[in-house]
C-alpha cells in the first residue's frame, strides 16, 4: 500500500529540485533537468507550500544548509535500493562537511577495493542528493568525476562547503 506521496519542487541557488516525501520521510531530492532529474520546463513549476511536515522540515533544512548554517540534515529519509547501494550510501552519510574522498577510499570504508565501479555506480543512484553526499565522492587523481545533478553543481557544492568549513574561496 502506497503512503501519501507528496511532491514539491524547491528553488536553490543552482536550480530546482524536485523532493518527494512518502508519509515522514523524503524519498528523493534530485535536481530537474539534470542527467538523474526529470526533464520539465522550469519556467513553468510551481513553486507551492508543501503539506506534509517531512517536506517543511526538508525546505527548512536546505535553507539552512545553502545559507551555511547547517552540516548535518537531520530530517527522515527512505531511500529504496539494494543492500549494497544502501551500504554505500550509509557510508557517504559518514564523509564530513567539506571533505571529499575518492572512490577508491569509499571503495575501501566499505571493505571491497575490488568494487570500486560497483561503489561508483551506487554513488550514482542516490535519490537523495546534497542530504547524502555522493557530491563529496571525487576521482582519485582529484578530478570532478560523475555527478547525477551535473558536474557545474557538484563543484559549486563542494565549494560551497570548502568555504565554510575550511574559510577557502575555492578548491578547485
Amino acid at each position: 500500500m502506497e503512503m501519501n506521496v507528496e511532491i514539491v519542487y524547491y528553488k536553490s541557488p543552482i536550480g530546482a529540485l524536485e523532493i518527494r516525501s512518502s508519509g515522514n520521510y523524503i524519498t528523493h531530492i534530485l535536481f530537474v533537468n539534470s542527467w538523474r532529474g526529470n526533464k520539465i520546463n522550469e519556467d513553468a513549476i510551481v513553486f507551492t507550500e508543501p503539506k506534509s511536515v517531512a517536506i517543511k522540515e526538508c525546505i527548512q533544512q536546505l535553507n539552512e544548509y545553502f545559507a551555511g548554517e547547517r552540516r548535518v540534515f537531520t530530517f527522515d529519509k527512505d531511500q529504496s535500493g539494494t543492500a549494497f547501494q544502501q551500504k554505500v550510501w550509509r557510508e557517504l552519510m559518514n564523509i564530513s562537511y567539506g571533505r571529499t574522498i575518492s572512490y577508491l577510499e569509499l571503495s575501501k570504508r566499505i571493505g571491497d577495493t575490488k568494487a570500486i565501479r560497483a561503489v561508483g555506480t551506487a554513488n550514482g543512484n542516490n535519490s537523495i542528493c546534497i542530504v547524502v553526499p555522493c557530491h563529496r565522492v571525487i576521482g582519485s587523481n582529484g578530478d570532478l568525476v560523475g555527478y547525477g545533478g551535473d558536474l557545474w553543481r557538484k563543484k559549486w557544492l563542494l565549494e560551497h562547503e570548502g568555504k565554510i568549513a575550511n574559510g577557502l574561496q575555492t578548491l578547485f
